[in-house]
């Protein structure tokens, strides 16, 4: 290990350990050594048993993650070219226990419109010459002006009990959007189901069988933290997805089953006797604190749990991530009157900074990566609803808030504002047109849901009138069965490419196997 003290290597492992990140940036470091003249067994080195990913990509930079199987220091190199040829050599944070292992750096002064390869290795701590093998990636930084971008987008991983058939090929969706080689994926959240167990079999319609991989974590609801870190690993147990995750970067969002079902801020929970942990503020603490160790997040340094966020992707499009749990009032019938923290759903600090971020924007294309759909009715029970949409009239309870948004999007006038989501486990286009809504003081915009990425199959849900969504496109026709299982080929993912010369955004849906099942070009406003 370079030579430091005691005093410094507590510090910096301290740092590490609460989520801190406490980069080394050293070009050419001596820690990085040559073959030693007596190579370790592999059983002494440590482990990257689980991959390596990217994300969070801006103007010049990216985030790294992986993980060991031991306290360790991350170490990666990264150079232009496959060969690593010149390459520089950065170290990272220490992995420790109280992070279950996981560490991330971030790369910064990158080039424009290059690809970048990486290598991760983890360094023991207690014995400098036991480095792991290294785990291989690669990504591209964002392009320069008049170069097309392309990206998937999805959500909905391991839910409702459908997990890794190795006899299916596993996560199969997974490689056909590594397939398309986009520029970065949004996972628009659900990116993991920790209220859904997964058993060793699942008898299906026809008499076959489904058999899942398990362990003991995923076998029942995700209380402790160690159950809601087991969830994260269960799905890097998938090929498919660690191969995806080293060559596509990520922009990540949460929504309800990071924790549980439909969950709320001080929610108690009531009638399910699976759940020993009532409180669900404690539920989510723990399952955000594994959010943020497993997903390769930018850590704010103001912040280091917020998941709102923006990035910049070029002169032609900027995207807003948004967080609609975090701050929202309990599910309610949602027919309040006027604006109050019963109605929250962005919350206000959320919701000033979108309007100021989007006023702010000089991109061609605004892409709202939202978590939840804006017009489809999500229920919670009988009486209560889980999203914004409550049912046709005017707008009421958080319906206030995107009632806000929107105006404030058409006064400002602010073009080009496109929303992706997913959730609700089929594929659909809407078109939302203000000569066809209850309140009209919006500019038309479009909406694109997809998904599942790998679940059940649900849908289609109900429509609110309030902001006049039509339906143009819907991969399930209504009527259908749910919780359809994977073996029916009904996933989906979405496509989004934006031409370099015309910045014409073409929106595509494809299927388990990456056919399209639909496409719309959209040609930005003046």
């Amino acid at each position: 290990m370079a030579s430091q003290s005691r005093r410094q290597f507590l510090i910096r492992s301290t740092l590490a350990g609460s989520g801190t990140i406490a980069a080394n940036l050293l070009t050419n470091a001596s820690f990085i050594h040559s073959a030693p003249a007596i190579v370790p067994s592999d059983k002494l080195r440590p482990k990257i048993s689980y991959g390596i990913a990217s994300g969070d990509i801006t103007q010049g930079s990216a985030v790294i993650w992986s993980r060991s199987d031991r306290p360790a220091r991350m170490l990666v190199e990264y150079a232009d070219n496959d060969t690593f040829r010149n390459s520089r050599q950065i170290g990272g944070s220490v992995a420790l226990a109280a992070s279950d292992y996981t560490a991330r750096l971030t790369l910064t002064g990158l080039p424009t419109g290059r690809s970048v390869f990486y290598r991760v290795r983890f360094q023991d701590l207690d014995d400098e010459k036991l480095i792991s093998a290294p785990t291989s990636g690669s990504f591209r930084t964002v392009p320069q002006r008049g170069k097309d971008i392309t990206f998937v987008w999805g959500g909905d991983t391991a839910g409702q009990g459908w997990g890794i058939n190795p006899d299916f090929g596993g996560m199969r969706i997974y490689e056909a959007m590594r397939r398309l080689k986009p520029d970065f994926f949004i996972h628009s959240g659900d990116t993991i189901y920790a209220d859904n167990p997964i058993k060793s079999e699942v008898k299906l319609a026809d008499g076959k069988i489904w058999r899942n991989l398990v362990t003991a974590e995923k076998s029942k609801v995700a209380e402790t933290i160690a159950e809601f870190r087991g969830n994260y690993l269960y799905n890097l147990m998938d090929e498919n997805v660690r191969r995806f995750n080293a060559e596509v970067p990520q922009l990540v969002q949460w929504d309800d089953h990071e924790i549980r079902n439909n969950w709320y801020p001080n929610q108690i929970i009531k009638n399910d006797d699976r759940y020993k942990v009532k409180d669900v503020n404690l539920l989510a603490s723990r399952g955000k604190q594994a959010f943020l160790e497993y997903v390769p997040i930018r850590l704010s340094g103001s912040n280091p749990a917020q998941i709102y966020r923006s990035f910049n992707y070029g002169t032609a499009l900027e995207i807003f991530m948004l967080d609609k749990r975090s701050e929202r009032g309990r599910n309610s019938p949602n027919r309040q009157p006027n604006s109050s923290s019963e109605t929250a759903f962005l919350g206000n600090q959320q919701l000033q900074w979108l309007k100021q971020s989007l006023l702010n924007c000089q991109a061609t294309w605004k892409v709202i990566a939202s978590d939840m759909p804006v017009g489809l009715m999500i229920r919670d029970g009988a009486k209560a609803f889980e999203n914004a949409a409550n049912g046709n009239g005017m707008p009421l309870g958080r319906e206030l808030e995107l009632a806000e948004l929107l105006r404030f999007i058409k006064s400002n006038q602010i073009r080009n504002v496109v929303w992706l989501t997913a959730d609700v486990h089929y594929a659909a286009a809407h078109y939302y047109d203000p000569n066809l809504a209850q309140f009209q003081d919006f500019y038309p915009f479009w909406e694109f849901v997809t998904g599942p990425l790998h679940a059940g199959t649900f849908g289609p849900n109900e429509l609110d009138n309030t902001f006049g969504p039509q339906v143009k496109f819907s991969s399930v026709p209504p009527g259908s069965p749910q919780n359809i299982p994977p073996t029916a080929g009904l996933q989906f993912f979405g496509r989004v490419k934006i031409s370099g010369e015309s910045q014409v955004m073409t929106v595509a849906h494809h299927n388990l196997d990456g056919k399209k099942v639909y496409s719309i070009d959209l040609s930005p406003e003046k």
